[in-house]
């Protein structure tokens, strides 16, 4: 259905005559009766009789006018949903209850009228995509993987740098330790079966477990969160690695640890991911809000990998 000519319709009806709708819509009074007509063979009915004051509606136009203006108020609400400054500032995290999306908690409670909308993509190389394609305006992600040269069009800046702990159960000789360097863990195996190969966290944890001779297995099928804590949990020998920001939530009976990693602390690199040409004033009060929040600029005693630094 024509807009304009239902929009011009609910001016006439509003004004009850065509040349002050004119005046209002800043079009000719020819226009509108053209408009009027059009919708009417639309609809095949008539919308208005002429009087000597000017327009009434007929009864088909009396129940058509309620319904044409919820059509222009959904076009309202369309057009606000895409307008930047109007829409949700869509973002992206790895998962939801991953160190980002905590990063984004607080953004929120900071800037309360920051309407968001967060997202979970699979990898760096969809969040780039969708980045480009507009379907999102920002992404956390750790780059640049090796080899991978972002687009000239892409922003990228490092959001925070977040500890890795050990997780163990009970039972783990590590168990007791309130902190283990990374070079103690030759020879343990940490079982992490959430690695996809080819991702940036593969690339990450790749290159771990080369600096410091780490065994990182990562067979078997990946069940989620849950079973991996039970597994652990269970277990003498296995262990694994988390996010210190990372939220978990565990029975009180599976009495896993969580033990820090020192001399160095391996760091994960998240960073921001933006379009440079990206108008989305939210955007801009995220990226400088992340920007004071930091405070791991130089840190030392932090591992990261060459291609984050």
């Amino acid at each position: 259905m024509d807009l304009d000519a239902v929009r011009t319709f609910v001016a006439a009806a509003d004004a009850g005559r065509f040349q002050d709708a004119a005046a209002e819509l800043s079009v000719t009074q020819q226009a509108v009766s053209k408009r009027v007509a059009t919708l009417e063979r639309i609809l095949g009915v008539r919308l208005f009789t002429r009087t000597a004051r000017g327009v009434q509606l007929t009864i088909d136009g009396q129940a058509f006018l309620p319904h044409a203006r919820d059509l222009l108020r959904a076009e309202e609400r369309a057009l606000a949903s895409v307008r930047p400054g109007h829409r949700a500032l869509r973002v992206d995290v790895i998962g939801r209850r991953l160190a980002p999306a905590a990063r984004l908690r607080g953004f929120h409670r900071a800037h309360p009228e920051a309407e968001l909308d967060v997202v979970t993509l699979f990898d760096a190389d969809a969040a780039v995509d969708a980045i480009r394609s507009g379907a999102i305006d920002a992404s956390f992600r750790a780059v640049t993987m090796p080899g991978r040269r972002l687009p000239d069009d892409i922003g990228v800046a490092r959001a925070f740098d977040e500890p890795l702990q050990l997780l163990t159960g009970p039972a783990h000789e590590l168990a007791g330790a309130r902190a283990v360097t990374p070079a103690e863990l030759a020879g343990h195996r940490i079982w992490m079966p959430g690695i996809v190969p080819g991702t940036e966290w593969a690339a990450y944890y790749d290159d771990l477990a080369a600096a410091f001779g780490l065994t990182i297995e990562i067979t078997g099928p990946d069940f989620g969160t849950e079973p991996l804590l039970d597994t652990i949990a269970d277990s003498r020998s296995l262990a694994t690695f988390v996010g210190e920001q990372t939220r978990l939530v565990w029975p009180a009976d599976h009495g896993l640890r969580r033990i820090a990693l020192r001399e160095p602390t391996p760091v994960y690199p998240h960073s921001l991911v933006w379009h440079r040409d990206n108008p989305h004033p939210a955007l801009a009060t995220l990226r400088e809000y992340l920007d004071s929040a930091r405070s791991d600029r130089e840190e030392a005693g932090t591992w990261t990998p060459e291609w984050a630094r």
